[in-house]
């Protein structure tokens, strides 16, 4: 097992919002591929989002429903986008150490 100061956050939350951590040796096992395949998705998600914000904040007559719905939709990628990255990170730090 890992020690307490390497767990890796995983890419969704638990009830309530609460973060999920995961402790493994194994970086290949299930769960690892699992949350890696979802920090994929999530990154994945987030670029064809900034896309669509880009084309839409160009646009003169923008709806102002849809600017509220894509504010909403940065906001959930830009917070999922934030929590790979503090998972990339802390894992940097433990093989650096």
């Amino acid at each position: 097992m890992t020690m307490s100061n390497e767990l890796r956050l995983l890419p969704w939350t638990g009830p309530e919002g609460k973060p999920c951590f995961l402790s493994t040796d194994d970086n290949g096992g299930h769960m690892s591929r699992l949350a890696d395949n979802l920090e994929s998705v999530q990154l994945g998600m987030a670029t064809e989002l900034l896309k669509q914000a880009l084309d839409m904040l160009a646009e003169a007559d923008t709806d102002p429903d849809d600017l509220r719905l894509l504010t909403k939709d940065l906001t959930g990628a830009l917070r999922d986008t934030l929590r790979v990255a503090t998972s990339r990170g802390h894992r940097l730090d433990s093989r650096s150490g």
